[in-house]
């Protein structure tokens, strides 16, 4: 019969066994942990001998063997060792394996396919916010849309049909009645006043494509991209994104110079002639188009000259020739010059103050500017748009062409403002801010890279901007949308008393002949900025007591006064209606519009 120890001795894995040491199976000297505490407590019975047991050795340093046989064998469990094996010294000279070389940047900087298609479906991410922007306005014609689709309607009929113009449009458009409200007006037959305005939405989207192209080209896929995304969200471009003015058309024919000015840079020379009669169409369909036309031919000396040299110096005059050329040509063939002179060169001059017209700019269009601004200094003081290591050892043009490029392109956003500082008129400014505007756009891209940083380090602070720019233009949008009143009540009112044969008095009287075509003629309505006319015994009347004396003798068959067009005129007419035996009060129709409320108040004649 054999004795045990009377310990109980933990078999490897064993779930129940203590581990005093707090490590793994091994100590750091390669004894078993209960061994080395039974050892170091020194307990009596550990050396003793048992009938029928070998007696325990004491562990010697080293690796310990692998008994083989013995049923109280304990085993060890000693990590194994490896030989080291001698390498050949031939093959010291080729390892087995490669390290490949690293690129010093992780992409590339010429343009890709794949990159070109992402730039190509975040700018369609932007298109589309700016047409649900420019879609989401609503409200009857305003008199400025109600005025040119009229007009287009009246030229159209004479060039099919030989009908008379109601009025000489020519000599008080500030655009050629010929172009876009022809054009405008063959969309309206079809499609209505909404097809008419979607007209003008296409014309901006373009522009917007446009704006992204040449800035890429100018700069980088980024800086065309926020570029694109900050001036979508204007409130000028959401206006005439859905506003049946030539406006649209006259900002996308700019654009479209622009960029056969820019993406001919360095073709030969010649070849910037192609920009010349876009740039003469673009001044027919709006003459103030012809503000910007300096700006377009310095483009064509930049943007040339870091390629041809002084050669770029050749390309801007032939610009100059041959849009200049044109110009002559078109105001000496045509009967256009009274409208140029009326609207842009000898323009009535207003009363509004500089502070209030500097005041709104800032408003409309003074967060893009000083992101311009901000991006021209930025650009002056390092030129290097490309975040790729293999930039800093490629060319870039001089502080001194960088300075001319930042002046230029936000020199342009100040030309509206002064011209109608110099003017004293607020009318129009909210869209001529967005003409030099779409200049400054480009350094407005590079303002917002450099704020965002290399890498998209800040990308929270271009959000921010882009942000502030979306809610002041879609705030200012609706606030412009809401400026005149909703005339459907008015024109079901006196729509079955109008006829070919009467004579109108109206606060706006573009809005019922346009609404009102198939029964009446520009020619048979008055407004309210001045009349003349002759009584029964040949008495000439102009001015205020024009509208007295031909209210007092029953001239009008309706008059139809809103409160806010021009006030004061508007009060001469009531008091004039006020105890008439020729009219009596046929409605009035509350409305409200973005400047409080008012009312239409109509008179019809009754003998």
């Amino acid at each position: 019969m054999t004795s045990r120890n009377d310990h109980y001795t933990p078999q490897p894995y064993d779930p129940y066994a203590d581990d005093d040491s707090g490590s793994g199976w091994f100590n750091s000297n390669g004894t078993p942990p209960r061994q080395q505490q039974y050892e170091q407590q020194g307990h009596a019975y550990d050396n003793h001998f048992h009938p029928g047991q070998e007696p325990q050795q004491p562990y010697a340093a080293g690796i310990p063997e692998q008994p083989h046989s013995g049923p109280e064998d304990q085993p060890t469990y000693a990590l194994r060792t490896v030989q080291y094996q001698q390498v050949p010294d031939d093959a010291a000279d080729e390892p087995g394996y490669h390290i490949p070389e690293t690129p010093e940047a992780g992409w590339e900087m010429a343009a890709s396919r794949r990159r070109a298609w992402v730039s190509r479906a975040v700018l369609l991410c932007i298109l589309l916010v700016q047409a649900a922007l420019s879609l989401r306005l609503s409200n009857t014609a305003f008199q400025d849309e109600a005025l040119y689709l009229a007009a287009g309607h009246s030229e159209l009929a004479q060039l099919l049909h030989g009908t008379p113009l109601p009025r000489d449009y020519a000599a008080y458009f500030s655009g050629s009645p010929q172009l876009y409200p022809v054009l405008a007006a063959i969309v309206d037959a079809k499609f209505g006043l909404a097809g008419a305005r979607t007209l003008s939405l296409f014309f901006m989207l373009c522009t917007t494509g446009l704006l992204y192209s040449f800035t890429r080209r100018l700069f980088n896929e980024r800086a065309a991209l926020a570029a694109a995304a900050l001036f979508a969200v204007l409130q000028s471009t959401v206006v005439m994104g859905y506003f049946a003015t030539y406006d649209a058309a006259a900002v996308f024919l700019l654009a479209l110079t622009t960029w056969i000015v820019v993406r001919t840079d360095r073709a030969p020379v010649i070849a910037v002639l192609l920009a010349a009669p876009v740039a003469v169409l673009a001044v027919g369909v709006k003459y103030a188009s012809a503000l910007y036309l300096p700006t377009i031919v310095a483009l064509a000396l930049l943007t040339a000259w870091p390629h041809k040299g002084g050669k770029a110096f050749l390309r801007m005059v032939l610009l100059a020739l041959g849009i200049g050329g044109l110009v002559v040509v078109g105001m000496y063939t045509t009967d256009l010059m009274d409208g140029v002179r009326q609207t842009t060169t000898n323009r009535v001059h207003g009363t509004d103050t500089t502070e209030f017209l500097l005041e709104q700019s800032a408003k409309w269009g003074g967060l893009m500017f000083l992101t311009a601004v901000g991006g021209a200094v930025s650009y002056v003081r390092r030129s290097r748009m490309n975040e790729s290591p293999q930039a800093i050892g490629l060319g870039n043009p001089g502080w001194r062409w960088r300075a001319l490029l930042g002046l230029v392109l936000c020199g342009t956003a100040v030309l509206a403002p002064a011209y109608q500082v110099h003017l004293g008129t607020v009318v129009s400014l909210f869209k001529h801010v967005g003409f030099g505007l779409l200049f400054a756009a480009p350094m407005a891209g590079v303002g917002v890279t450099r704020l965002v940083g290399a890498h998209f380090r800040y990308p929270q602070l271009g959000i921010m901007l882009w942000t502030a720019t979306l809610c002041l233009g879609i705030q200012q949008a609706d606030w412009r949308f809401d400026v005149w009143p909703n005339s459907t009540k008015m024109i079901d009112v006196i729509g079955s008393h109008v006829n070919s044969k009467g004579e109108y008095l109206a606060s706006t009287p573009e809005v019922p002949v346009y609404y009102l075509r198939e029964k009446s003629s520009h020619s048979q309505w008055h407004s309210v900025f001045g009349m003349d006319y002759k009584d029964k015994k040949g008495k000439y009347y102009s001015g205020d007591e024009a509208y007295r004396q031909s209210v007092k003798a029953g001239r009008f068959n309706l008059i139809v006064l809103d409160g806010l067009t021009n006030p004061r005129v508007d009060d001469i007419i009531a008091a004039a209606v006020k105890g008439n035996s020729h009219y009596r009060l046929l409605a009035e129709i509350p409305f409200r519009n973005a400047n409080g409320t008012s009312e239409y108040r109509i008179w019809i004649k009754t003998s």
